[in-house]
């Protein structure tokens, strides 16, 4: 799992992911001369690091190295994310205290995900054709609800449970093993 980056790590990686092409230890460090004083040896050192850590591989050109990411910003954020919640002991309050801090354009990324990633979740290929409720509606319909989740869970609900929505003729039910 990978650890968070350090600041100047960071700085550095944040200019590898935006130009995304190979960059020299000269380019980064003019480009973070605008913000910080800092020495030409310290990035060198910094750039050193990042490739024996994996985050960048690098090639001769001449007598420099070009340095280049070996994956996205958005993965590495992801993987930020995945070992974060991985280590909760109670990963559904760790996600509903996370879903609690979100802005409302965050919200939008993630129903946006949800919608890209959900077929694969209820185990099949094609896109859901049910039209989500919009945020807006869920809560003005949420809010005169103030039962406990456990008697709510008694009632019928329209939603699929996870049996229903995977075809027990693929294999690819609860019993086996997903």
């Amino acid at each position: 799992m990978p650890r968070q980056l350090g600041d100047l790590e960071d700085a550095v990686m944040t200019r590898v992911w935006q130009w995304n092409r190979p960059v020299t230890v000269r380019e980064v460090l003019e480009d973070l001369q605008q913000e910080r004083s800092i020495a030409y040896t310290t990035v060198m050192t910094v750039m050193d690091n990042l490739h024996q850590k994996g985050w960048v591989r690098r090639e001769v050109d001449g007598r420099a190295y070009r340095y280049t990411a070996v994956s996205t910003r958005a993965a590495y954020s992801a993987a930020l994310m995945n070992e974060a919640w991985s280590r909760s002991d109670n990963p559904a309050a760790a996600l509903v205290a996370f879903f609690g801090m979100m802005s409302a354009e965050q919200r939008q990324a993630l129903r946006d995900a949800m919608r890209i990633v959900r077929p694969d979740l209820l185990g099949s290929s094609e896109p859901r054709t049910r039209e989500e409720p919009d945020e807006d509606k869920r809560e003005v319909a949420d809010e005169g609800k103030h039962e406990p989740a456990h008697e709510a869970a008694d009632e019928p609900s329209d939603e699929p449970t996870d049996e229903q929505a995977v075809d027990p003729a693929d294999g690819a039910g609860p019993e086996s093993g997903r």
